[in-house]
């Protein structure tokens, strides 16, 4: 049974002034998910995640989250939900406690509430040693840290995520995924906009590709990479060379093209759309002695997906 989606945006359109950042934007956001946002500069992604952190009103369209309106109810919109902004600014001269616990004081929590969700949350990002720094102190690294545990201090049900991974080193960047797949493991829902497509790709389940303000795709991460992958196209791996190998291959019908990478005794192979072209393929390795290593469809990756959907150049 599909589930409800938590977010639900339908032909969203703003303009500012004479540019429309955002044209008849439509996707849902499943609950429990890591969905991906992603395009290139200018495509929108700013506009969008502001809207839906009820920041910026609406002109057209509808949004919603969690049912509720977020430019009727945005007062109980803002209470299930936790924004990041990419530029954060913050209150350097506090400690890092103190910047949380007036954040959780500004949500109505009491202070023994605070108390125990800051030492949960400081945990939780690792950053419980670093209770009494001072925020100007830190690095760029914990800084995002820290700005990721002020928007869970309410402990919202949907993070909105704009760059977090902006500046960071990649250790840094390793360490910020696995705290966002552990917030997806407690039961968040996190929508996240990035650059960094490779690491979105093992990170998310969902994705939505944003380009010149629509949407160009908007579902699973493997529908994406199927359905932007050729039909009848494989892989083959082998152990060791077979010198006849390709030409066999380049014999049998419905061979579109074939790319050899003889030093790694890999075959990328494109075929017509036939049920009985895997088992050719097999057939005709195993014919010739040949030993796999591995055998799969060939899927595109996130970035060759990414470079396919979306125009070149910076949109004007």
């Amino acid at each position: 049974m599909s589930q409800t989606p938590c977010c639900q945006v339908g032909n969203l359109s703003h303009h500012y002034k004479t540019h429309l950042a955002v044209d008849k934007v439509s996707f849902d956001i499943a609950p429990q998910s890591i969905h991906g946002f992603v395009g290139p500069n200018g495509a929108g992604k700013t506009t969008t995640l502001k809207i839906l952190a009820t920041l910026v009103r609406p002109q057209s369209g509808a949004v919603q989250i969690f049912g509720l309106n977020v430019a009727q109810d945005f007062k109980s919109v803002r209470r299930r939900i936790g924004y990041m902004q990419d530029h954060f600014a913050m209150y350097r001269k506090m400690t890092v406690f103190e910047y949380l616990d007036f954040f959780g004081a500004a949500y109505g929590m009491s202070a023994a509430e605070r108390n125990k969700t800051i030492d949960d949350i400081l945990a939780l990002t690792d950053m419980a040693g670093r209770r009494h720094s001072l925020i100007s102190d830190l690095s760029r690294g914990m800084q995002q840290r820290v700005s990721l545990a002020r928007a869970l201090v309410h402990d919202p049900d949907l993070l909105l995520l704009d760059e977090p991974a902006s500046g960071l080193d990649p250790r840094a960047r390793i360490e910020l995924m696995e705290i966002l797949r552990e917030l997806r493991n407690l039961g968040k829902t996190i929508f996240i906009s990035s650059h960094i497509l490779t690491e979105l790709a093992t990170l998310c389940d969902h994705v939505t590709i944003l380009d010149r303000g629509a949407v160009k795709y908007s579902g699973t991460m493997k529908g994406l990479v199927k359905d932007q992958s050729a039909e009848g196209a494989y892989r083959i791996e082998l152990e060791s060379p077979i010198p006849e190998l390709e030409a066999a291959l380049r014999a049998l019908p419905g061979i579109v093209s074939l790319e050899a990478e003889a030093e790694e005794n890999v075959y990328r192979i494109k075929m017509t759309s036939d049920p009985s072209n895997p088992k050719r393929l097999l057939e005709t390795v195993f014919s010739l002695g040949g030993h796999l290593i591995s055998f799969r469809e060939d899927l595109k990756e996130l970035s060759e997906a990414f470079m396919d959907l979306t125009q070149p150049g910076v949109r004007s």
